[in-house]
């Protein structure tokens, strides 16, 4: 039995930045820029490639889809089209092994428990999250960064 799945950000919101250079919600500009440093794109959930691909940087909430109280911060996504990560059970191959912070949500965006991970074992400390029946969600971010990367949902 698979306890979650990865989610991306949608198709929609990624289509929407590209073409309107402004970040969903709030309009702020949206930055573009060959890659400098580790960029993960939130929509294919792949590292645009440093000194290569082109990058959009715009302001991104991601507890929109939910309708909870919004939390936004700084995501990259690349600036040409890319195809959305498939939601499925396992963690992409970018992120394994990373400094992560996986954060587990109840209802009203509250923060139930937080465990970070950097040792492979992020696919045990996820499950290990949704086993506790309070938690709804779970945002995966950067610990190094502290932005968000993606979402992990029940099935």
């Amino acid at each position: 039995m698979s306890w979650y799945r990865v989610v991306a950000i949608r198709s929609e919101v990624a289509d929407e930045v590209r073409k309107t250079r402004k970040s969903p919600t709030y309009g702020f500009p949206a930055h573009r820029e060959v890659a400098a440093g580790r960029a993960p794109c939130r929509h294919c959930l792949k590292l645009i490639r440093k000194d290569e691909e082109e990058l959009l940087l715009f302001t991104y909430d991601p507890f929109r889809e939910l309708g909870e109280p919004p939390l936004p911060g700084p995501v990259y996504i690349h600036a040409t089209g890319c195809l959305r990560h498939p939601e499925s059970a396992v963690i992409p191959e970018e992120y394994r092994g990373r400094q992560l912070t996986l954060e587990g949500y109840g209802e009203n965006r509250a923060l139930v428990k937080e465990i970070r991970v950097s040792d492979g074992r992020e696919e045990q400390v996820a499950e290990q999250l949704f086993r506790e029946a309070k938690i709804r969600y779970v945002n995966v971010r950067s610990t190094e960064a502290g932005c968000f990367l993606f979402r992990l949902e029940r099935p």
